[in-house]
């Protein structure tokens, strides 16, 4: 349940919070770092775990990753600073994998199991033991029915069959959320995430009711660079608008990022142009020509990442445009090449993009919306009542519209329309990297020819990415608001032709 103000989003906020206000004001960050868990469980009353211990043991962890650090070892002790000499620098700091599960707070969730509920009336049909194709099924004691779990084959037929939905099918939200299926069961029955086939998207993280996945943050390090004096300057991606509050504005969050220690700000939404008249070319002279079958787009990492491990024979039909991160990094480092480049956006995915080395990022630092509204609250800025605003005019409707599901491939579409009228052009989407999978095995096997294919990794867009603040339809609301009020509707036919080093 997306944009509901769980006791999960609390302490994750908490945890955000604290970090930050050390990293701003702290002189003694050891012991202020050990302190956190006895802030955010500051009685000898538990408030959502069945002892302090555990609730202090899962916060810990939790201050460890927004840190950037690992976890510590279950096998022995350690403090949570432990480590911290090497956290505790200017730079982005990332100890991998980016998504972990806090073993502590795992609630060992059954996957993908079929079990008979309370509901059972033990009926005289017994239409779930009639069509069992594996006789899984008997009569119990108590004449209601019980499955026997070595025999069931999870075919779901009982439960179809079932007259008064008594048969249950118990899905680990985590495994159910993610769309390329690295997420198993360790020894203990604890989820545990393959980092081969982890894309990084995160939708396990916000699905999972106990808070038990979490990614790593930059928050610690970012602000240690703007203590230090560094030029940070900040590149927003467009879901931003209605992230912080209704009536809130780009130009009030501009305003309120330069009130927090950045020099500067800057719309993705410019590389974002800068994509959509590059791909409309592409499409133009190599799909339209016949010189490729199909093209994908390129801005969404997970996407991408899952084109390339799980469909490599499509390497070379993703576009070969930047992305909007880096294409914007890399123009802002030519007019300021001292600048640290801190991308903030709704995507954990991002964090692996600006480190990968195939295509240099320009990227220092990566922090999501949530990261951001803890920063905010971490120097007092209230929304409620912040009516400071900076103007920021970078980038067209276009360009604007990538933030949600279908904008990427619709402002393509507009861009080839109006640059080459001729070409008549094909356009598919796919948000969720289930539906993606789905997708690209449909262009593998020849069914997408002489199509321009947008991929997103998360259902609905960048607005539903995992470090989003608001609910999904409220963020792609607040977006198109923000596209429908683009005084520049497209970018210049020859932007691709900017040569970004």
């Amino acid at each position: 349940m997306r944009g509901l103000e769980t006791s999960v989003i609390k302490l994750r906020r908490k945890v955000f919070v604290e970090v930050a206000r050390i990293a701003y004001e702290s002189e003694n960050e050891g012991s202020d770092i050990e302190a956190i868990p006895y802030k955010i469980t500051p009685t000898e009353t538990p408030q959502y775990r069945e002892s302090i211990y555990r609730e202090r043991a899962i916060a810990s962890e939790r201050v460890r990753l927004a840190m950037g650090m690992s976890l510590n070892p279950q096998d022995k002790p350690a403090h949570i600073t432990n480590g911290l000499s090497a956290s505790n620098i200017t730079d982005k700091y990332y100890e991998p994998p980016l998504m972990q599960v806090i073993p502590s707070a795992c609630d060992r969730c059954e996957d993908n199991v079929y079990e008979v509920s309370d509901q059972c009336r033990g009926c005289v049909s017994r239409y779930c033991i009639t069509v069992c194709p594996k006789e899984a099924i008997s009569v119990g004691k108590d004449g209601r029915t019980v499955i026997d779990r070595e025999k069931c084959i999870k075919c779901g037929k009982c439960k179809a069959a079932c007259p008064y939905d008594a048969i249950a099918h118990k899905i680990r939200p985590c495994s159910e959320a993610c769309g390329v299926k690295a997420i198993t069961s360790d020894a203990l029955g604890r989820a545990s995430i393959n980092p081969k086939k982890c894309v990084g998207c995160g939708q396990c993280m916000v699905s999972c009711p106990f808070g038990a996945i979490a990614d790593k943050s930059q928050i610690y390090q970012l602000i240690r660079a703007i203590k230090k004096g560094d030029e940070v300057v900040a590149e927003v991606a467009p879901a931003i608008v209605g992230q912080f509050g209704q009536g809130v504005t780009l130009w009030n969050i501009k305003a309120a990022l330069k009130d927090v220690g950045f020099q500067e700000v800057y719309e993705v939404a410019h590389g974002a142009d800068v994509g959509a008249a590059t791909e409309a070319h592409h499409y133009a002279t190599e799909v339209a020509t016949g010189k490729l079958p199909f093209l994908l787009t390129s801005c969404c990492p997970a996407w991408s990442m899952l084109a390339k491990t799980q469909f490599p024979e499509t390497i070379d039909k993703i576009s070969n445009a930047l992305t909007p991160m880096v294409a914007t990094a890399r123009s802002i480092k030519q007019k300021r090449p001292n600048a640290r480049v801190v991308f903030i956006g709704p995507c954990a995915a991002k964090k692996l993009e600006a480190m990968r080395r195939t295509v240099r990022s320009d990227v220092d630092f990566v922090i999501t919306f949530e990261e951001l509204s803890a920063i905010f609250e971490a120097r007092g800025i209230d929304f409620k009542t912040y009516r400071k605003e900076e103007p920021i005019h970078d980038a067209t409707a276009a360009g604007r519209g990538y933030g949600v599901s279908g904008g990427v491939a619709q402002a393509i579409e507009d861009c080839i329309r109006e640059y080459y009228p001729d070409i008549e052009v094909k356009i598919e989407h796919a948000e969720g990297l289930e539906e993606c999978k789905k997708m690209l095995l449909l262009a593998k096997l020849g069914k997408k020819n002489g199509c321009l294919i947008e991929g997103m990794g998360c259902p609905g867009g960048c607005v539903a990415g995992a470090g989003v603040n608001v609910p999904v339809e409220k963020g792609a609301a607040e977006l198109k608001k923000f596209v429908d009020g683009s005084t520049k509707k497209l970018p210049e036919k020859d932007l691709y032709e900017i040569k970004l080093p």
